[in-house]
């Protein structure tokens, strides 16, 4: 197999160069046809936050990863792309790779679920520009299959391994019902941003925005239908709110320890859950000492996302098995795309002897002898050429190296010349990139 990719990620480049390679959707429509053009017969192309990639069979054989990369520097010049930042994947390791990046193995956050999406959506797109033939059809499909039983078969993608998320989460322990409790998030930047949206998913009763930027609090408001408390006013509005998460990048601390006992007292003792996960603090961490008061830091929701990140890591053989385990299916299946059409040529020319021998006595004998010896020699072909019609089948699909197999298939081919001969039924092998 002569599938071919490059990979820009986050294990080889910086966050600056991922950002500036980044391709949107209406970028890879542009792009696929350039590399349909010159490069590859089909292919995909994956791009998300932390990765670009892109894989395909190419037009000539002897293509050099060097070309695919230009193509790419042509699309986005002046980006400063270097050798150090690109993975190169070959036949049997893009595969392994493309089905590690569907399972979550191979993503920044390990488990992350959202990448099965987008390599689905990755192949839509090519899909969609008739850029994909039957067999990157079959790897995407088993990518996916990968995808779904390491959700399925494993906890990979369970527990938070984000600050934000574990914080949502240790809230959902000390609340029972969030649907009827109000949260308030200080700090509308990403760790704020994507706290907001864990507590909107998650069904909180009442969701409101503060930030310094009034402009930032309202997008984000917006976006998970929450209210919007002025900055100025936190103080007086804090006892209002049963879930305070805060995340700013203030130098000193906006919530006092005053702050919260006087709005412990207007709550008469109901109890508040403060999340402070903002470095530097933004809440005093002595409130944890007034009654009723659930008060987490950075340190203690560490502790969280690394222990629930080492279970994740812990996973990793158990996805591991099933990459495997797909591989050899698909490998399975790739293997009898050259081994069938090879059965078919070989008894075609055992049938073409046959033929012409039956020709030379047709008038030699009577026509109930010839239908005797027709039906004979049909029979004797059969036999000769069932046992090596089995094992050549059953070598392919036992998953073998797909060398072995080609090497055998090559070497049955020169025994009885049929590399002039066309598949029985005229069906050809173009549908194979070997």
């Amino acid at each position: 197999m002569n599938l071919v990719g490059i990979s820009i990620n986050h294990n080889t480049s910086p966050l600056e160069l991922r950002e500036a390679v980044h391709l949107s959707r209406d970028e890879i429509v542009e792009f696929i046809p350039r590399l349909k053009e010159s490069l590859f017969s089909d292919g995909v192309v994956i791009s998300t936050c932390n990765r670009t990639e892109i894989f395909g069979f190419p037009k000539n054989l002897g293509l050099d990863t060097t070309q695919l990369i230009e193509k790419l520097i042509e699309f986005k010049p002046g980006v400063g792309i270097q050798p150090q930042h690109i993975a190169k994947y070959f036949s049997c390791g893009a595969v392994k790779h493309l089905f590690s990046v569907a399972s979550g193995i191979d993503s920044m956050i390990i488990g992350d679920s959202q990448i099965l999406g987008q390599v689905k959506e990755a192949f839509e797109i090519s899909e969609d520009l008739s850029f994909a033939g039957s067999v990157l059809r079959r790897i995407f499909d088993t990518a996916t299959r990968v995808g779904k039983r390491a959700i399925k078969e494993t906890t990979i993608g369970e527990g938070a391994v984000t600050v934000s998320y574990a914080a949502v989460q240790v809230v959902e322990k000390i609340f029972a019902n969030l649907e009827k409790k109000s949260a308030l998030v200080i700090g509308a930047g990403e760790t704020g941003e994507l706290a907001a949206i864990h507590l909107r998913d998650k069904g909180v009763g009442k969701i409101a925005i503060s930030n310094r930027t009034i402009e930032r609090a309202e997008k984000l408001a917006e976006k998970v239908r929450g209210e919007i408390i002025p900055f100025p006013f936190l103080a007086e509005q804090l006892h209002n709110f049963d879930i305070v998460i805060s995340a700013t990048s203030a130098e000193n601390l906006i919530i006092s320890f005053d702050d919260v006992k006087s709005a412990i007292k207007k709550r008469r003792g109901s109890p508040v859950v403060l999340m402070d996960i903002a470095v530097p603090r933004d809440i005093d961490p002595d409130v944890k000492k007034i009654d009723n008061v659930f008060y987490h830091d950075m340190d203690s929701l560490k502790i969280i996302v690394d222990q629930n990140l080492q279970k994740r890591m812990d996973q990793i053989p158990l996805v591991e098995k099933i990459i495997m385990e797909e591989m050899i299916g698909f490998f399975s299946w790739y293997n009898t795309l050259d081994v069938v059409p090879t059965i078919k040529t070989m008894r075609s020319f055992f049938e073409e002897i046959r033929h012409d021998e039956l020709e030379k006595i047709r008038n030699k004998v009577n026509e109930d002898d010839y239908n005797k010896i027709e039906d004979m020699t049909r029979r004797m072909i059969g036999r000769l050429l069932h046992n090596p019609t089995v094992k050549l089948r059953e070598f392919a699909e036992t998953g073998a190296n797909i060398n072995d197999v080609t090497t055998r298939t090559m070497i049955l081919k020169e025994l009885f010349n049929l590399d002039h001969l066309p598949a029985n039924g005229n069906e050809s092998n173009n549908e194979k990139k070997i």
